[in-house]
């Protein structure tokens, strides 16, 4: 995280002795990351950290890809997927790479244990539902269109509340990085000197939601603690409640950060993609398009030009809205649109959005600088008709070929071809 924090009960010095109301010492860890020279934070346990049993392997998280060989633009529709397992076991990889793995979940249970991805961070976006993250450095609630950023290594349990009359049943986006890199916000919007949140930063640290009391849970008894790492969950029993922390302080720690509270950045004509960025880790971005006027030259084409990001696969989770650019799209709908291929606006959106002084449109983006290769569960949801949608048979072609200096080639300048044999 940017910026140092602290919650609860702390000792006036790191690595002294903090003692127990019965005069046992707290038991101090070091939370760190990239070998303690990166972000870390010190935590206090009511009962040595190191107490575990158990050590089970549950299952395998190792992602197998399908059509790796095969590179086209795919619609993947969601909104029909099935609820199924908790906020854990009901997730399902849609796309992923060396570098980060996609997945969407919508839970039919509730976690009856504690989990932590050793493997890496976490992004999840809240699309419908609200709950509280219970985590080793206190309580976040989270509610729709929060982006929850959980770092590796955090303890945690997410719970969802009872779904009211009449809503959607709770549902979630997960990207998590497979590549031992960490989800932070993007360099260039932080100060080299403090780490503090610049001007031009579409968000800040007032944006940025932390954890909160209620923070220590001193219990007895059997807690199943779930461990994700070497592409599998490992189970592990505490004869003690695992979120015994009595105090925490440092720059590592989950957060929340709702999307509405993203101010988009604007202009005259229209912007490229970064200015969308809203966090970042080792080879791949995540965007937020949000509601936002559009451009105000008075020739302005506000909906993105056709280009091809010839180092980028970028994926979109369409979260509501109009989506302006695109036809057949639904709430729940992916696209991955893959590096080397031009994508833009469907036919006939252009002309449309001429005039226009305001989306509504809200989607949540990926760009890897790795290829992405889809899952089975993707091919499943699949819209095999997607790639074709650019096709407009009703396109007008010009009355005559252009010159490459832009005069017209009348047929009488047509090359005459032998027809002789």
């Amino acid at each position: 995280m940017p910026y140092y924090t602290k919650l609860g009960q702390l000792p006036k010095a790191r690595h002294t002795q903090f003692r127990r109301p019965d005069g046992q010492l707290y038991a101090e860890e070091v939370f760190g990351t990239e070998g303690f020279v990166g972000p870390t934070s010190t935590m206090y346990h009511i009962h040595p950290p190191t107490q575990v049993t158990g050590w089970e392997a549950l299952y395998s998280t190792k992602p197998e890809y399908v059509e790796v060989d095969v590179m086209r633009m795919r619609h993947v529709t969601t909104a029909p997927a099935q609820a199924m397992g908790d906020p854990i076991t009901g997730r399902v990889i849609l796309f992923g790479n060396a570098d980060c793995e996609m997945s969407i979940c919508v839970p039919a249970e509730p976690m009856d244990y504690h989990y932590k991805n050793g493997q890496g961070d976490e992004c999840l976006f809240i699309h419908f539902g609200s709950g509280t993250l219970y985590t080793s450095f206190g309580t976040l609630k989270f509610g729709p269109k929060d982006y929850a950023v959980i770092p590796k290594g955090t303890i945690y349990r997410m719970v969802f509340d009872p779904t009211p009359a009449g809503e959607p049943n709770p549902r979630f986006l997960c990207i998590e990085t497979a590549n031992g890199s960490h989800i932070l916000p993007p360099p260039r919007y932080l100060s080299k000197q403090t780490s503090q949140f610049l001007e031009h930063a579409p968000y800040c640290e007032r944006d940025l939601r932390l954890p909160e009391l209620p923070l220590t849970y001193d219990e007895a008894g059997e807690f199943e603690v779930r461990i994700k790492a070497r592409q599998c969950v490992h189970s592990y029993v505490y004869d003690y409640h695992p979120l015994d922390i009595v105090g925490w302080d440092g720059c590592y720690y989950p957060y929340l950060f709702n999307v509405d509270d993203f101010a988009p950045i604007t202009g005259k004509l229209h912007m490229p993609p970064p200015i969308h960025q809203t966090f970042e880790a080792h080879n791949f971005v995540i965007c937020s398009f949000c509601p936002r006027a559009l451009d105000f030259h008075p020739d302005a084409i506000p909906v993105p030009y056709n280009h091809s990001n010839l180092d980028s696969d970028e994926v979109l989770y369409y979260v509501e809205g109009n989506y302006k650019a695109r036809k057949g799209i639904e709430v729940g709908s992916i696209t991955l649109h893959p590096q080397g291929i031009p994508h833009g606006p469907h036919p006939g959106t252009v002309e449309a959005s001429l005039g226009k002084t305001y989306t509504d449109e809200l989607a949540v983006m990926c760009d890897t600088f790795r290829p992405l290769f889809p899952t089975q569960a993707a091919l499943d949801l699949d819209d095999a008709h997607y790639p074709a949608s650019w096709h407009d048979p009703g396109l007008k072609r010009p009355s005559g070929a252009h010159h490459a200096n832009g005069a017209q080639r009348t047929n009488s300048d047509a090359p005459a071809f032998d027809t002789s044999g």
